[in-house]
């Protein structure tokens, strides 16, 4: 559902940002405006943006192999990664550029102003009708859930997503910006207030893509389960007839919607080896029921320290470690 709902979503950003970085370029070029430039290259860069999340999904829908036991999801923040610096070079580094050009009087002047508003006005159309369909998707997102839209939208692991939805927000506020500097620009006859909008896009544009290739790092590293679903798994795994506690708790994720779960159980002194793969199969059954993107259950049953050892004459014993009961 989440895979489908966020190509929707990118889907629709892409085919705006299309339109859009044409109709800016030209209405940027015939009305002399740095700002709208800016605006044009914002669009470029959104649309290859674009095409990278969606790439991102196809390649990480591949299921596991032998040299991927644990698929491909991670793709997805690679390509997210290279979304980012696209943003920062495509967009960021053309916008600051072009006004510093245009605040020192070496930009090029228009007369088609007309035409800037114009495409103002679509542009807003166009990329409110995306960020609508965005913010509805963060909506649905959290609509059972405990969360708020603003803690979901920093704690999700979809991060094409929140690449998509940063994007779209991003070019709101620049759309402002823009029409700003060139309103000014006309009612002073100064080009230092379209030059500033480019650089304050352009700044925009840096504090987007330094967000997003924060968020795709960490997570490409291998990123925890957020607080509250790891609270959902202790929860899950304490409550199980059987067992006495966790010693250690270890998430990671690989894709938005691939979680793998690794603990350290203390099972009941009572029970016997083939109960506790019992119990282990329960556990791995209730994690799944309660969190969906529970994909790998890894359990190692431990003892609990009761008190220290006694001193054992000769040579120290060797202790063979139980292996881990495995489930997903």
């Amino acid at each position: 559902m989440s895979r489908a709902e966020t190509k929707k979503t990118v889907l629709v950003a892409g085919a705006a940002n299309l339109i859009l970085a044409v109709t800016k370029l030209i209405a940027g070029t015939l009305a002399g405006s740095a700002a709208m430039l800016a605006e044009g290259a914002h669009s470029v860069g959104d649309t290859l943006n674009e095409l990278f999340l969606l790439t991102s999904l196809r390649r990480s829908a591949r299921p596991p192999d032998r040299r991927h036991p644990f698929g491909y999801g991670n793709e997805r923040y690679f390509w997210s990664l290279l979304a980012a610096f696209g943003i920062f070079v495509a967009g960021a580094g053309y916008s600051i550029f072009e006004g510093i050009l245009t605040i020192t009087g070496r930009g090029h002047g228009g007369e088609q102003v007309w035409l800037a508003f114009a495409v103002l006005g679509l542009a807003a159309v166009l990329e409110g009708g995306s960020w609508i369909r965005a913010y509805t998707q963060a909506r649905r997102e959290v609509r059972d859930s405990d969360r708020d839209l603003m803690e979901h939208v920093r704690h999700t692991p979809d991060i094409t997503f929140k690449a998509a939805l940063f994007e779209d927000s991003a070019a709101m506020v620049g759309l402002a910006l823009a029409a700003a500097g060139l309103t000014l620009r006309e009612l002073t006859g100064s080009s230092f207030w379209d030059g500033l909008a480019s650089i304050l896009i352009g700044l925009l544009l840096v504090v987007v893509a330094f967000t997003l290739g924060r968020d795709s790092r960490s997570l490409l590293i291998g990123q925890a389960a957020d607080p509250a679903d790891q609270r959902a798994i202790r929860d899950e795994i304490n409550s199980t007839p059987g067992v006495d506690g966790i010693s250690e708790l270890l998430t990671m994720h690989f894709g938005p919607d691939d979680l793998l779960v690794a603990a350290k159980v203390h099972f009941s002194d009572d029970i016997s080896a083939d109960e506790a793969e019992d119990i282990a199969g329960e556990i791995d059954g209730r994690l799944r029921d309660r969190l969906p993107i529970v994909r790998h259950v890894f359990l190692d049953p431990t003892q609990e320290e009761s008190g220290p050892r006694r001193p054992t004459p000769g040579p120290d014993p060797v202790e063979q470690a139980p292996d881990p009961i495995r489930k997903g």
